[in-house]
């Protein structure tokens, strides 16, 4: 049984998306009205391109090249301005990669300022930011801690620096220990690390090191992760793939969830642990399914009602200029020209994928609220995972249904299952066009 067939973060993926034609966004930001909106930037530079790393992403691009980009977020964030409804108001900014602190700090500053300037922000948003132990230093620590951010996620990925050479990471594991270091010490509302699992040749006791060493930093989160090796990456033409091993990553993964909930660390998904003493950050009904989430660059989604959309998905460096470049370009962002629209059925699937995946599980009342509808009718397949000891009834007043703990391992085999055949066809369709 392959347990990792695929991470559901989101539906449906990218590969699904296709070309739209007479779709502008103005018919769609009504779904922006009121608060509790989320707003992502993208900035898609990075140092080096890991060996596993699929994203749209680039690397050798110079600080001109970098400028440029911005130039043009600042002209979708004013554009964006006059199209959004005077109610709305985001409760937090996600800034993701490619890796962000690689740029300079006058540019990531220039980037908060339009935003503050032009997007409305509630009054206690959160800021998030990712960032790599070679850009975590004092001067973009103290830069982060200035502009307000709350969270800082850095990838490590592993203590040891053999598995950190076989994965293509460009820090060591030295590095990895300052960065560690500098964000432990600067008072941010959340640290955040993490680590990847899976490597032919990882053991039991290097993984152990290696979150044994990250807890030395007391970090609020820890996100642990399988190794992938996607279409396309640089580990799948060394024909590293053949080396991967369901079983031996699940091993590795029982052995690093039971350490961490020894050391404090509540389970709250298949990858996350929390800080037990963090009170407030543990699970509680969230309700994520349905949320709009309004994105800036090139290469992130929004997600504006039945309507998602992003630049076409890239992961090679030509293609994924050219998109950049194509992005730089325009001057009009009020249209849409990649995405998917989803019918009934795709957003009761995306619902349930982005709930019942994370602890405290999916409300079958609020279900019930969102369609008219009920869950169990909808999606049989759930009472066969009960059956099988992977879901259950919970919450006592049996309203919510949630992964047991050996379904939380099991969440990369049974999100894929309600993937609907529509967008499993889109996903292969475009796996054979890029291969």
């Amino acid at each position: 049984m392959n347990r990792y067939i695929q991470y559901m973060y989101s539906y449906p993926h990218k590969t699904a998306y296709r070309a739209l034609e007479n779709v502008n966004l103005r018919d769609y930001f009504f779904n922006l009205e009121g608060e509790g909106h989320s707003l992502y930037l993208h900035l898609p530079f990075c140092e080096s391109k890991c060996g596993y790393c699929n994203l749209f992403s680039v690397t050798g691009c110079s600080q001109i090249q970098m400028d440029d980009y911005i130039d043009a977020v600042l002209r979708q964030v004013k554009q964006y301005k006059e199209m959004l409804p005077h109610s709305s108001s985001f409760d937090e900014l996600v800034i993701g990669g490619g890796t962000p602190l690689l740029l300079e700090s006058k540019q990531i500053a220039r980037v908060f300022e339009a935003v503050s300037t032009y997007l409305p922000m509630d009054a206690d948003h959160k800021v998030i930011i990712e960032t790599a132990p070679n850009q975590t230093n004092q001067e973009k620590v103290k830069l982060l801690q200035e502009l307000g951010v709350t969270r800082v996620s850095m990838g490590i990925q592993s203590f040891d620096n053999r598995e950190l050479r076989w994965l293509g990471r460009s820090h060591d594991s030295e590095r990895a220990g300052e960065a560690a270091r500098l964000l432990s010490i600067a008072g941010f509302e959340c640290v955040n690390f993490d680590f990847i699992y899976g490597l032919p040749g990882q053991t039991k006791e290097s993984l152990l090191h290696s979150l044994g060493t990250a807890l030395s930093y007391a970090p609020d989160e820890i996100f642990l992760y399988p190794l992938y090796i996607k279409h396309g990456v640089r580990l799948e033409r060394e024909g590293r793939k053949e080396l991967l091993d369901s079983d031996h990553a699940y091993a590795l993964y029982r052995c690093g969830s039971e350490y961490l909930r020894e050391n404090g660390y509540a389970q709250i998904s298949m990858r996350r642990f929390v800080r037990e003493s963090l009170g407030d950050m543990l699970p509680e009904f969230n309700e994520c399914g349905l949320k709009s989430a309004l994105s800036l660059g090139c290469g992130g989604r929004s997600y504006l009602g039945r309507l998602h959309t992003c630049t076409p998905y890239r992961t090679t460096r030509s293609a994924a200029l050219e998109e950049i470049e194509r992005y730089q370009r325009r001057e009009d962002f009020s249209f849409v020209t990649n995405g998917i629209l989803l019918s009934d059925d795709e957003m009761k699937r995306r619902y349930v994928i982005k709930h019942l995946l994370i602890l405290p599980g999916i409300s079958k009342q609020a279900y019930r609220k969102a369609f008219q509808a009920d869950l169990l009718e909808d999606f049989p397949i759930i009472k066969d995972w009960m059956g099988q000891g992977w879901v259950e009834e919970c919450n006592s007043g049996q309203d919510y249904i949630g992964l047991t703990e050996e379904g939380l391992g099991l969440s990369d085999y049974i999100g894929p299952q309600l993937i609907s055949e529509d967008i499993r066809k889109k996903m292969l369709e475009w796996e054979q066009e890029n291969a």
